[in-house]
């Protein structure tokens, strides 16, 4: 389908060639002007420009790295190509261009933020062009937020405001970073991220710290380098709490004697020690005394009395037969007394 074009092309440039010879000369041989031969070449091919697609949006790069553009271009014959860089022509000293027979290539070593703009590529061939435009972005990391307030502290919160860099950084801001530090530790932990607004409430402060604050900006590139820090502590005071007590009654806990658990009857042999247990009750502590046959056992050497938390025990030493009978635990406290008994037998041994 071009080629067909190209022909109808190069036979209208031939009948116009042959217009502008005089009329008078109908009859005899007619000489064609050399100079319109050139003003109207015989094209093969159209100029075109293959722009690829990722040059189709704003192409992004950060300051220091390298721009390396190679754009398909198509024309025979090889047509002429221009490059513009925001409606002027290319500084040389920074930007080279190296044009093909099919492409054109777009070289900046190392790139700058003054290297940021619109690119424009013409294609032409005799009266026919074509052009594309590039948008280049040479970004980098923002300046830091100009300052950084403590407005209020209260409870365990605190306020903060700030003013946006001056700088940043050719690029749209993607918000703020806000950190705090301990003054114990002076340690930096991150409180939010990606922040848009300009001030913020910090919370979950611990009672009786100071805190310092500061605040990154931060764009596609990053962070920036620096960060503003409040001049003022935010102390952390521990709120003052009054504490209203209740009257209460003092509630009377005396008791008299009372045996929560009785002697039990027994029945030993002679020879192995036996020991009696009974558990008791009472408020004040009450005195413990020990009988046997309603005979005080009290500074006897064969029996051994032990009273610990209202338990009682008593034991008895290698008995003998003699040792038989009625053992009593007797309680006396001011307010009463009370006593348990029970039987021990002693057996000869078979």
């Amino acid at each position: 389908m071009e080629t067909a074009t190209t022909l109808e092309m190069a036979s209208c440039s031939q009948r116009q060639v042959e217009a502008a010879a005089d009329p008078a000369d109908a009859d005899g041989p007619r000489e064609v002007d050399s100079t319109s031969q050139q003003l109207l070449p015989a094209i093969e091919e159209y100029p075109k420009i293959w722009l690829p697609r990722a040059l189709r949006q704003t192409y992004i790069r950060k300051v220091g790295d390298t721009v390396n553009l190679l754009i398909p271009i198509q024309g025979k014959p090889k047509p002429q190509t221009t490059w513009t860089h925001n409606g002027s022509a290319l500084d040389h000293s920074r930007v080279s261009v190296r044009n093909g027979e099919q492409d054109s290539i777009l070289f900046i070593r190392e790139a700058q933020r003054a290297d940021s703009g619109c690119y424009q590529l013409c294609v032409q061939i005799g009266g026919l062009q074509a052009t594309a435009t590039i948008n280049i972005m040479v970004i980098e990391k923002p300046g830091p937020p100009q300052s950084i307030k403590l407005v209020d502290v209260w409870g365990s919160n605190a306020t903060l405001e700030w003013t946006p860099p001056q700088d940043t950084g050719n690029a749209a801001l993607l918000g703020y970073t806000v950190q705090k530090a301990d003054r114990k530790s002076g340690l930096w932990f991150t409180v939010l991220e990606r922040y848009r607004r300009t001030s913020c409430l910090v919370s979950d402060l611990i009672v009786g710290n100071s805190y310092a604050f500061r605040v990154f900006a931060e764009n596609q590139c990053g962070l920036s380098e620096t960060a503003p820090v409040t001049t003022d502590l935010a102390y952390i005071q521990k709120a003052a709490t009054a504490y209203k007590t209740k009257g209460f009654a003092q509630r009377d806990l005396s008791e008299a004697p009372r045996f929560t658990q009785p002697l039990v009857d027994c029945t030993t042999i002679t020879g192995y020690d036996a020991q009696l247990f009974c558990c008791v009750r009472a408020s004040p502590r009450p005195k413990i005394i020990w009988l046997k046959n309603k005979m005080d056992l009290q500074g006897n050497p064969k029996y051994r009395a032990l009273s610990h938390l209202g338990v009682c025990s008593l034991e008895i030493r290698k008995p003998s037969p003699f040792d038989g009978g009625i053992y009593t635990c007797k309680a006396i406290n001011a307010l009463g007394e009370a006593s348990v008994d029970c039987r021990v037998d002693v057996k000869a041994p078979h």
